[in-house]
Order: structure tokens, then C-alpha cells, then sequence
């Protein structure tokens, strides 16, 4: 989406009397908020010239460089998404919501990534610390939005659920690949302080492979403990783990894992590890210890990859519906009465527990912004999994959050123009919120104004293109641009508008003796009906065109016609007649008899104050011009008379 013009000004406000302690505004057109403060406020804008005034702004992420790339390429997913709703069915239907989940991450980490960048780079301790709440931020709400994805997007079944919550759990929890990296790099792996730290962390990760990888190091350093490498490397590379794609049904996976745990358990309690109690409690962790692996609870960090960790040794074809029980009892454990769950943790269990509407509730409160739960509430609907909640005031919940989203995104001097398609998606409400924030928009350049101009007509909103119109007219003929004004005029279909520009246009015409904006007015095609005054504008300056041409006989019907049809205004007639005194002189006869006699009683009507009931005002100059016109006229029908009758005699 291109930006639009440059940042709009900044509104300086005056200084503030001493003795008032208090400026209280609500939010306005511009989302802000001013106050008056006596303290200065660490966090507050402060603008120059203002010592003690500061502004608040709704929806500051809208102002975030990084963040407006988010809403920018979010919403071509989001319109993609509407369009493509009943292209597919079934499993097609599913796979292409899965992927515009995926699109909708990928767009979030990008964000995060940049953000982590700025943070690293910046010097300014301010800065860093905005920029890393919120790469903190972004990376609990693709964390929460993964979740949600496998949850109720996918829809994984029993068995294929553990695989995705492990893919979850190792994409977003811990990072132990930099810790691996660091144990390698040295002489002997093994001998390293995070040595079996890395190892502890791919097991509980459920990375066997890995997990072997490194075991290798100690089987080749130590060969006394040789011999229980082998036994531990055996035990993990048997470990039933049931793949996408696998044929295999869920009771033949659950019969191969019994026999595994049973040979686990086997080893344990012949004491086969017990000389080395890093080996013994991995033991324990592969037969799903609860202990053992709560006293790797520093390496877990949180008690969701505890609950994954548990599953994956105790219950690996777990089935959704008992996702809740699992996610409790850890949860609890985990903490142990320790702290009190975080919001993230409410969000979390109440995805674990299926409760949609109180994940979208719990994000409403806890997120900066209303783009995430906007766009994930978009897709679950799309996933018919909202179709029964409607709202207490007749929107359901889908269009009640873009709403907010979309009303956000007009407090932004450019971003107002995603808003658009946003509320264009909102059957009910849309086009209602569209026409209130659309009048507010700051109609600071005439480019802008065509844009608000075009989306409006698009959309039939006649009364807010009049208003436009109307505006941009006022503004044009305050800057004394009389052809830009008459321009909007017409297109707002005003006709006392257009009425009162064409005066003007006359006036400077009178005044100046020519007219300005020459191509306006001489395409003004049908559109010169709009109003008499305007349809005498365009006239007048054909007029004028066709005496330049020295087409005579033309223009002089044309004077004619604009007089005796009542179309020129009365203070205008003494123009008009003043133009017809070089047709009058030219030496071939142009007014016939008929015409002379229509222009003398024209000027009779004018100086006698017959048209509307107006009295000419008579001076000496006016005297010298009748005068002179009189002396014309009476002279130009002496020559048609002799010329008509010439032509009937021969």
C-alpha cells in the first residue's frame, strides 16, 4: 500500500494558564489524547514548544515502522482469504487454511526478526527497551497463534497432535542449538560444563536423533561408560514414534510402545545406569517420570514444554479432548504454588482446553494492538468454529474485532486505506463505521482528497462524496483557485456552489477583461447545465472562442440568444452589449434589422430598470456607454435595412 502525501503537521498548542491544573479531552478524530501535566512523564511525546502538554496516542503500534509492515502484509493474506472463502471444499478447504495460518507466522517472525535487529543495533537504552517488549510480544502472540493453528485450524488427530505440539514446543520454547554449538566447538564435548545440559534438553525435546548424536561423544571419550551408551542409544532409537504419513493404527502404536516402556523400565531396575546418574535419570525421563523430569525444570523453562515432555514418555497418542486434564495437572506441578500463571498462561490453557471465544477474550486484554485477535478470529470463523456467538448488540465476534482493528488503522495518515477493505468485509456494521471514519480523514491535499474521493464513489457514498466535494471547493476558492473550485463543484453536483464560483469567475472577468482556467471552461461539455449561471459561463466563452475565429455571424446569435433567453444575469447585460459594439462596427453587416431592433430594446429594458425590478445605476460613464451603444445600433440598422432592402430589390 503506497503512503500517501508526507506525515501530516503537527497542531502546536499555545501555553497554558498557570493557574490551571487540568486539561481533560476525549479521544477524537485523531485517536489522541492532550493533557496537561506538571511532572514531566517518562514515557510521554512531548512536542516542541509545549513545555507541559503531552499526547497520548489510542493506537501507538499503528506508528511503529516495523510493525506497519505486519499490518501491511497481513492484510493482502487477509483479502485473500475472503476472496478464495467458497473456491475449495473439504480437504482442499483445509489445507489452504493451514497455509494462510502459516502465512499470517510467517509475517509475524519476520516482524519479530527485524525488530530483534533494531534492538541489537540501537544505542539508545529507551529504544532498546521498547523494541524488546515488543519482539517480546510478537513472539508470545506467534507462539499463541501456533497453537491455535494445530489446535483448531489443523485439527490434528491423536498421535499426529504430539508431533505438531513437539514441533510447537522445539520452535518456539527453548533454543539449545547455540548451547550445542558451544559444547562442539571445544575440545572434548563431553568434558563440558552444558554437556549433558544439551543432551537432558534433546530428549526432553523428543530430538532423539540429536540426542544419540552427542551420547556418542561421552561412548567415544569414556569407554567405561561405553557400554551404557550403547544400551541408552538402543533404547532411543527403538522408541516408537508414530510419523505423518505412517499407516499404522493408534493400537498398534500404543502395543509398541508398551513393550518399549516395559524394556525401559527393565534396564532401570536391573540398575544398568545406576554408576552414572545422568544416563539413570534419562533413563527415568524415557519411562515418563514426573519427578525426573521436573528436576530439569530449568531447562524446560515453562510448563507447557513440561506438559509436551510428559505426553511424549506417558501418553504419546494423547487425543484432544484430553489435552485439558494433561494441561491442568501440569500447569500445577510445574508451578508448584510457586507464582501465580501469567496471561499468557490463561491464554495457553484455555487454548488446551478448547475454550475459543475465552483465548480471543484473554488476547483482547493482554495484547497491545487488535491486529492479532482480529485476523485469528477471522480465520476460526472461517473454520465455522464462531458461527454460533453472536454479540448482545447483533454483530457476531468476527465483526465486532475488525471493526476495532480497522477503526485503529484510521488514526494512521496512511494506513487508513487497509482499514477500507477491512470494513468493506464487515456485512453488517462496515459500511456504517466506513461512512463516520471517512469523514474524518484530513482532506490536507488535493491527491488525497481524490483517493478519499474515489473510495467513496466506489462504494455509493453519495453523501460523503457531496461533502468531499463541498470541502475541497471551499478550500479551492478560500485559496482563490476559481477552477479547481468550480471542478469540485460540479463533481459534488452543487448548483448553488457552481452558481456562486461562475459569478466569480465573471467578476474577474469583468475586472481583468479574460478569463482564467480557459480549459476547464471550455470542456465543460453537459456538465454547464448544472446551474443557468454556469450554463451562461460556458456559453459566454464560446462566445468568445467563436469571435476569435472571427465566426461573426455565430457569436453575434449566440449574444443574442444568451440576452433574449434570460440566461445572462441582468448585472451582466451592459457586457454583453458592450461586446456586441465591434460586431456593430465591422465593416459587413452582421446583426440584421431583426437582431438591432432585439439588442435596442434589450438596452431600453436596461437603462429603463424593466429586468427584475432593478434600477440601472446611472453615472456619467454608464451615460457615455448607452450613449455610444444607442449611436451604434441606430447606425447598424440604417446598414441592414439598406442591405435587406437592396437584396429584395435585386
Amino acid at each position: 500500500m503506497e503512503e500517501l502525501d508526507v506525515e501530516p503537521p503537527l497542531t502546536l498548542i499555545p501555553g497554558v494558564d498557570s493557574n490551571r491544573k487540568q486539561m481533560c479531552f476525549a479521544w477524537g478524530p485523531g485517536e489522541m489524547l492532550v493533557y496537561e501535566t506538571l511532572f514531566p512523564k517518562e514515557h510521554a511525546e512531548k512536542r516542541p514548544g509545549c513545555p507541559n502538554i503531552f499526547i497520548v496516542r489510542k493506537d501507538q503500534d499503528v506508528y511503529s515502522q516495523t510493525l506497519r509492515k505486519l499490518f501491511n502484509e497481513s492484510h493482502g493474506i487477509f483479502i485473500g482469504l475472503q476472496r478464495s472463502e467458497e473456491e475449495l471444499a473439504g480437504k482442499s478447504r483445509k489445507a489452504q487454511l493451514v497455509r494462510v495460518s502459516k502465512n499470517y507466522r510467517s509475517v509475524i517472525r519476520a516482524c519479530m526478526e527485524e525488530m530483534h535487529q533494531l534492538a541489537i543495533s540501537t544505542r539508545d537504552p529507551e529504544l532498546h527497551c521498547q523494541h524488546s517488549t515488543q519482539v517480546s510480544i510478537l513472539s508470545a502472540m506467534e507462539l499463541i497463534w501456533n497453537l491455535c493453528e494445530i489446535l483448531f485450524v489443523e485439527v490434528a488427530p491423536a498421535g499426529h497432535l504430539l508431533l505438531h505440539l513437539l514441533d510447537w514446543v522445539r520452535l518456539h520454547v527453548c533454543d539449545v542449538d547455540s548451547m550445542v554449538r558451544e559444547v562442539l566447538s571445544c575440545e572434548y564435548p563431553s568434558k563440558h560444563k552444558d554437556f549433558w545440559n544439551a543432551v537432558d534438553i534433546f530428549v526432553l525435546q523428543g530430538r532423539m536423533d540429536d540426542a544419540r548424536h552427542l551420547l556418542s561423544k561421552e561412548a567415544s571419550a569414556n569407554p567405561t561408560s561405553m557400554g551404557m551408551c550403547k544400551i541408552l542409544d538402543d533404547l532411543m532409537k527403538k522408541m516408537p514414534i508414530l510419523t505423518i504419513g505412517n499407516t499404522q493404527t493408534l493400537t498398534e502404536m500404543e502395543l509398541k510402545w508398551q513393550h518399549w516402556h516395559e524394556e525401559c523400565q527393565r534396564y532401570l531396575q536391573d540398575g544398568t545406569f545406576a554408576s552414572n546418574p545422568h544416563m539413570e535419570s534419562i533413563c527415568k525421563i524415557l519411562l515418563g517420570d514426573e519427578n525426573a523430569i521436573l528436576e530439569k525444570k530449568e531447562l524446560m523453562t515453562t510448563w507447557y514444554h513440561f506438559l509436551v515432555t510428559r505426553l511424549v514418555y506417558s501418553h504419546p497418542t494423547v487425543k484432544p479432548v484430553e489435552l485439558r486434564f494433561y494441561a491442568q495437572s501440569s500447569m500445577d506441578l510445574f508451578l508448584g504454588g510457586e507464582s501465580s500463571p501469567e496471561p499468557l498462561d490463561s491464554i495457553l490453557m484455555a487454548a488446551f482446553e478448547f475454550e475459543i471465544h475465552q483465548v480471543i477474550k484473554e488476547c483482547s486484554i493482554a495484547l497491545s494492538n487488535w491486529w492479532f485477535v482480529a485476523h485469528l478470529t477471522d480465520l476460526l470463523d472461517h473454520c465455522k468454529l464462531l458461527q454460533s456467538h453472536n454479540l448482545y448488540f447483533g454483530s457476531n465476534m468476527r465483526e465486532f474485532l475488525l471493526l476495532e482493528y480497522a477503526s485503529g488503522l484510521f488514526s494512521h495518515h496512511s494506513l487508513w486505506q487497509l482499514g477500507v477493505d477491512y470494513f468493506d468485509h464487515c456485512p453488517e456494521y462496515g459500511k456504517v463505521y466506513l461512512e463516520l471514519h471517512i469523514e474524518r480523514i484530513p482532506l490536507n491535499t488535493e491527491q488525497k482528497a481524490l483517493k478519499v474521493l474515489r473510495i467513496c464513489e466506489q462504494r455509493q457514498m453519495h453523501e460523503q462524496v457531496r461533502s468531499i466535494c463541498k470541502i475541497m471547493a471551499m478550500k479551492a476558492v478560500r485559496n482563490n483557485r476559481l477552477g479547481s473550485a468550480l471542478s469540485w463543484s460540479i463533481r459534488a453536483k452543487d448548483a448553488a456552489f457552481a452558481t456562486l464560483i461562475s459569478d466569480r469567475f465573471l467578476k474577474d472577468y469583468c475586472e481583468r477583461g479574460s478569463f482564467s482556467d480557459l480549459d476547464l471552461i471550455d470542456n465543460l461539455g453537459p456538465s454547464m447545465l448544472l446551474s443557468d449561471r454556469l450554463t451562461f459561463l460556458g456559453k459566454y466563452r464560446e462566445f468568445h472562442r467563436l469571435y476569435g475565429e472571427k465566426r461573426f455571424s455565430e457569436a453575434a446569435k449566440l449574444l443574442l440568444m444568451l440576452m433574449t433567453a434570460r440566461i445572462a444575469p441582468c448585472s451582466f447585460w451592459m457586457t454583453l452589449l458592450i461586446d456586441a459594439l465591434p460586431l456593430l462596427e465591422q465593416k459587413e453587416v452582421i446583426f440584421s434589422a431583426e437582431q438591432t431592433y432585439e439588442l435596442m430594446r434589450c438596452l431600453e429594458d436596461l437603462t429603463a430598470g424593466k429586468t427584475d425590478n432593478q434600477k440601472f445605476q446611472v453615472d456619467d460613464f454608464e451615460i457615455t456607454k448607452v450613449e455610444i451603444l444607442r449611436l451604434a445600433l441606430a447606425r447598424n440598422l440604417a446598414r441592414a435595412i439598406v442591405k435587406e432592402g437592396t437584396l429584395e430589390g435585386s
